[in-house]
């Protein structure tokens, strides 16, 4: 099966580069709302069957285009919610974010370090798998999943056999950016395509407003 990954489009915590993983979150800006207006033209010779999204704000705002067009109604899914920041929660000075990339980064050497005050990359990437999982069961071929900067950007390189466990590090997924991997649940996945800019392009692309975990 297939699996196309997004980013939900720009909110104001990007804008502000702040850490905001908590349900519900806010809202998307503009920018944000041209973004995930581009999707259904980018997306629409996919063959898409299912959209799924997490349980915030910004994932259902910026699915909402792609599943009217295709007349669609997004599942929500809370496995697939942001890495929650924990005691970092809406700071956005660096020593926070650093703290907060040094975590997940770690967790190819160490599953089990935890966020302070929030979770192991055991139960993030446990509770990411099980959505999968449920996607692959239901026999759809082709699945889209909205959703965060974080989330996409460490579970893919610890799923795909095709990536290194640092390729996230060195490769950027900003609003509304695209993966697409091939595979199943069980046999392990192969990224396809990891287009690192917004579906529009360039005009619709704030690379220095895109949140602190745009660039891994």
């Amino acid at each position: 099966m297939r699996l196309i990954l997004i980013r939900h489009g720009q909110t104001p915590s990007n804008v502000g580069g702040h850490l905001d993983t908590a349900v519900p979150g806010p809202g998307l800006t503009e920018l944000g709302h041209d973004q995930a207006g581009a999707l259904p033209d980018a997306l629409k010779h996919e063959g898409i069957e299912a959209i799924y999204v997490s349980n915030m704000v910004r994932t259902h705002l910026t699915a909402q285009p792609l599943a009217d067009a295709l007349q669609l109604t997004p599942e929500i899914r809370d496995g697939l919610r942001e890495i929650a920041a924990g005691e970092l929660e809406m700071r956005n000075d660096w020593p926070s974010v650093k703290q907060y990339l040094e975590v997940v980064r770690g967790w190819a050497d160490d599953i089990e370090v935890r966020m302070p005050g929030g979770e192991n990359g055991r139960e993030v990437f446990e509770r990411f798998d099980s959505v999968v999982r449920e996607i692959a069961a239901s026999g759809v071929s082709t699945a889209a999943i909205v959703s965060h900067g974080a989330m996409l950007h460490y579970w893919v390189p610890s799923a795909a056999h095709n990536l290194s466990p640092d390729y996230s590090s060195t490769h950027q997924i900003t609003n509304t950016a695209v993966i697409v991997l091939e595979g199943h649940p069980d046999d392990g996945w192969t990224v396809e395509t990891w287009v690192g800019e917004a579906v529009g392009g360039a005009a619709l692309t704030a690379l220095d407003a895109d949140g602190p975990t745009a660039d891994g």
